[in-house]
């Protein structure tokens, strides 16, 4: 099975058709090795490492409850995780381990795409990614990414636009 036939690409591709940007599923690239961070990703690009969209899960704690938290932030910096709490309104958050990413994503870490997921998650997206005319985001595979914009990403995601990073 080619990764343009792996399930989770297959579920972002139809996913972002589903959402009228039958162009950028299109535009679904699929990499010769697995891209898990960001500097890996925009060497393979050839794209500033800043243009990349990481996509970071999150437990984020309400009380006894806890729910996930997706934040796409520009791979030139960290997520500060007490500003990710302060906008979600969340007592804390924290890196959710790989069991919680795929049991709300579908997907596996390194390749979650901001989008296919069982059910939309609270996104915020970071302000930093506007900077770029396009920005890449993986899609659903380790090895695959697809081109978008940010207020495509905004559109997209559903996603809150915030200054996440550190």
């Amino acid at each position: 099975m080619s990764s343009l036939d792996h399930p989770a690409v297959a579920k972002v591709a139809a996913a972002l058709a589903e959402a009228g940007q039958p162009g950028a599923a299109d535009g679904i690239r699929i990499l010769p090795a697995e891209v898990r961070t960001a500097a890996q990703a925009a060497e393979a690009l050839g794209v500033p490492v800043g243009a990349i969209a990481n996509s970071l899960v999150f437990r984020a704690l309400f009380g006894e409850d806890s729910a996930p938290l997706l934040a796409m932030t520009s791979g030139a910096h960290r997520a500060a995780e007490d500003r990710l709490a302060e906008l979600a309104g969340a007592s804390a958050v924290a890196k959710a381990d790989p069991k919680f990413v795929k049991e709300h994503t579908g997907q596996v870490i390194g390749g979650v795409a901001p989008i296919g997921h069982p059910r939309p998650l609270t996104t915020l997206v970071d302000t930093a990614l506007e900077a770029f005319p396009v920005i890449w985001a993986a899609a659903g595979h380790a090895k695959s990414v697809f081109p978008t914009t940010f207020a495509d990403l905004l559109a997209l995601t559903g996603g809150r636009a915030a200054e996440l990073g550190s």
